[in-house]
């Protein structure tokens, strides 16, 4: 397996924006670990010392592997790895990964899963869940708006597109709990520049953030270059300390990308549990 990188720049040894040949046959070298703790210290967090908790839930479209026949088996996935593993998965690698399982044999979904868990959790320092459903046995998704207040119909204006923390502020008043959402949050993958598409669900309890200022800062990351698990962290770090909730929770569903979508969820503590993989209408 590669080994991490050990310097602020991603592109190294990554095979993230580079041309790429692919593998049919297994491969879990492919997999290309980068450390959490590389970003985490421009936010001020301290190794070993996280302000939250929370997963990265990824659900994977194109996973396929051929039974003992050698008949294909298809199947989606999700994958759930946790906040506190010590890397993310770099998703050009997983992609790579999952389609090296084409051409490969197993014996069965079980194995199938075991290997995924093996492979996965070794890359990421910590065990992961993963869940396999071959198509055959119909599995059903979900796709919903969250419950809450959509802040897109604010009727403000935008000239901030790079992150702006200083637009976070409070209003006087009571405490308050409150989920707020929107569909524009946008990034760019932090080496290819690509844009990542997101809608982010904002969930708190404390004195009454600012709402136009809060989507005036959704809207700053649009030109920032970043990972999906760095951008949830940044959002959730910045309000914490711009707003000081009691409790909070901030989760965002990407747009999937290669048969893969990432759905970092960071939370204050076990207040607000692990949101349901309910897809957003883009996924």
């Amino acid at each position: 397996m590669n080994s991490p990188i050990n310097t602020a720049d991603p592109s190294s040894a990554s095979p993230l924006g580079k041309a790429t040949e692919y593998q049919s046959h297994y491969a879990p070298e492919l997999l290309y670990p980068i450390p959490r703790q590389l970003k985490r210290s421009e936010l001020g967090i301290a190794d070993g010392a996280l302000p939250f908790v929370g997963e990265d839930l990824w659900n994977a479209y194109e996973l396929s592997w051929l039974n003992p026949k050698g008949k294909p088996v298809v199947a989606v996935g999700t994958f759930s790895v946790p906040a506190n593993s010590p890397n993310l998965i770099e998703s050009k690698s997983f992609k790579l990964y999952l389609n090296s399982f084409n051409q490969s044999t197993f014996a069965d979904v079980e194995t199938v899963s075991q290997t995924l868990a093996r492979d996965l959790s070794a890359a990421a320092g910590k065990p992961l869940r993963v869940g396999i459903e071959p198509l055959s046995d119909r599995p059903q998704a979900v796709i919903a708006i969250p419950e809450g207040t959509c802040l897109d119909d604010l009727d403000i204006a935008c000239e901030r597109y790079q992150p702006a923390p200083e637009l976070l502020t409070t209003q006087a008043g009571e405490v308050v709990e409150e989920t707020l959402f929107s569909h524009l949050l946008k990034s760019n993958c932090l080496v290819t520049g690509q844009p990542d598409w997101a809608m982010v669900v904002i969930r708190y309890r404390g004195r009454p953030i600012d709402r136009a200022g809060l989507l005036r800062y959704v809207v700053s990351f649009r030109n920032h270059n970043e990972f999906h698990e760095q951008c949830v962290e940044r959002i959730f770090t910045d309000i914490q300390k711009h707003c000081a909730p009691e409790a909070l929770a901030v989760h965002a569903r990407y747009t999937r990308r290669g048969g893969l979508d990432i759905n970092p969820f960071r939370s204050s503590g076990d207040c607000y549990g692990r949101p349901e993989n309910i897809r957003e209408i883009r996924q």
